[in-house]
């Protein structure tokens, strides 16, 4: 049995300043295995950014332990890609360069990096667009090229911060059979923030929620739908009665 790719371990985080004190995770455990894709869904303010910057090592925990392969990691930054919310484009590097901001940052050698940049191009959508601005591309573009530019650090870990949250439905919904196959190829290790309980369903192998503040664990949904996902799959009764099960565990049933 493999080691999970990260786990935490009763993991707690506050926050002091002004004379007040907010408690944003308290004892919360989880463990994502090697190539398994887990949406992590919550109120706003349950704590779930604040655990991806636990995980990447931007925080340290008060309490409790976060393991990557096995083994206690208190060294964490440069182990995790990460994809914010917002895409973090330079407006003054063209799409190449800006993908190449990820192994320029671990020192890979230049000429192997961007002929690697320009074999994924196309894979993500941007053939043809490597010398263009992130001003000339769409709200999809960019998510794309933000996401190849995580793909680059080469990490089998990445965490991905609610990265459809501003595009339109249509657009939303092509991104997630995008990225699924995508996965599928690359097969990393993935976390997903997301509040929309229908894409953390139709995404995951598994779905995590937490509560309102502190976050806690509440539930671990395993997803029972197949793969490979297409959007026909959402008008299933067992989709359906998934994403019913989250909304109970999200108090928004009624």
């Amino acid at each position: 049995m493999p080691s999970p790719k990260v786990e935490l371990r009763h993991v707690s985080k506050s926050f002091t300043g002004d004379g007040q004190t907010v408690h944003a995770l308290e004892d919360v455990s989880l463990q994502v295995m090697p190539g398994e894709f887990v949406t992590l869904i919550g109120p706003s303010g349950s704590g779930k950014s604040t655990l991806f910057n636990l995980i990447v090592g931007l925080l340290e925990p008060d309490q409790g332990e976060i393991c990557i392969d096995g083994e206690v990691c208190t060294e964490r930054l440069g182990r995790v890609g990460y994809m914010p919310q917002r895409d973090l484009l330079l407006p003054w590097r063209t799409v190449l360069d800006n993908v190449l901001l990820a192994p320029e940052l671990r020192g890979a050698p230049p000429a192997a990096a961007r002929a690697r940049a320009a074999e994924l191009l196309p894979l993500f959508g941007l053939d043809g667009f490597a010398q263009a601005y992130p001003s000339a591309l769409s709200g999809g573009m960019r998510q794309r090229a933000a996401l190849l530019r995580t793909i680059l650090t080469e990490r089998d870990l990445l965490l991905l911060d609610e990265p459809f949250g501003a595009l339109d439905a249509i657009t939303r919904r092509e991104l997630q059979d995008w990225l699924l196959d995508l996965w599928a190829r690359f097969r990393p290790a993935v976390v997903f923030i997301t509040h929309d309980v229908e894409e953390a369903v139709y995404l995951a192998d598994r779905v995590v929620v937490l509560s309102a503040r502190p976050g806690r664990v509440t539930t671990s949904l395993t997803v029972r739908l197949p793969r490979p996902r297409r959007q026909k799959m959402i008008t299933l009764p067992d989709f359906g009665a998934q994403v019913a099960e989250l909304l109970v565990a999200l108090g928004l049933d009624t």
